[in-house]
């Protein structure tokens, strides 16, 4: 898998790649994603910023996500075990239906850590849906751990949190 940052001309594929795994989410009753979140400017911030990610396989984008220092006003709510770390938010961590179950997002959490390991960054934090089997598996397999919740329109999202360093 080649990780790279998104560019401008990546968009049309990550907002199919999003509007897919809506569709798919939603077969499994997962109904955290919709039309107004995430979207097309969502994106193409985090692209100005250079916070976005996406990983390819053949030259098709299979998983894309956002890294970087900001987090809603809620997180303040957590019970953060690393205050004192410099740490990393995850943000919106998705991988083509097409390409899933084949390990790709335990891969790609992976690489993450291992870049923020290089850059001296010691945790990482996230917030994710507690109606997403799939994801709450795949993060708490991955050593996150929760450390509060949130109460947000489309429900209970967990907050999550794993020392890296």
């Amino acid at each position: 898998m080649l990780y790279r940052q998104a560019k401008e001309q990546d968009i049309d594929s990550i907002c199919m790649l999003i509007k897919d795994a809506i569709i798919n989410m939603e077969k499994h009753n997962i109904f955290q994603w919709d039309n107004l979140y995430p979207n097309k400017e969502d994106f193409m911030e985090d692209i100005r910023k250079g916070e976005l990610y996406v990983g390819l396989l053949d030259d098709d984008i299979v998983v894309v996500y956002t890294i970087n220092t900001e987090c809603d006003a809620e997180y303040q709510k957590g019970d953060w075990k690393y205050w004192d770390c410099e740490y990393r938010v995850l943000h919106r961590l998705c991988v083509n239906p097409n390409y899933q179950n084949r390990g790709i997002a335990k891969s790609t959490l992976m690489y993450i850590e291992e870049k923020l390991q290089k850059m001296n960054i010691t945790s990482i934090r996230l917030d994710v849906y507690s109606n997403n089997p799939f994801a709450l598996e795949l993060y708490s397999n991955s050593g996150y751990e929760k450390v509060g919740f949130v109460d947000w329109q489309k429900g209970r999202f967990y907050l999550m949190e794993k020392y890296i360093k």
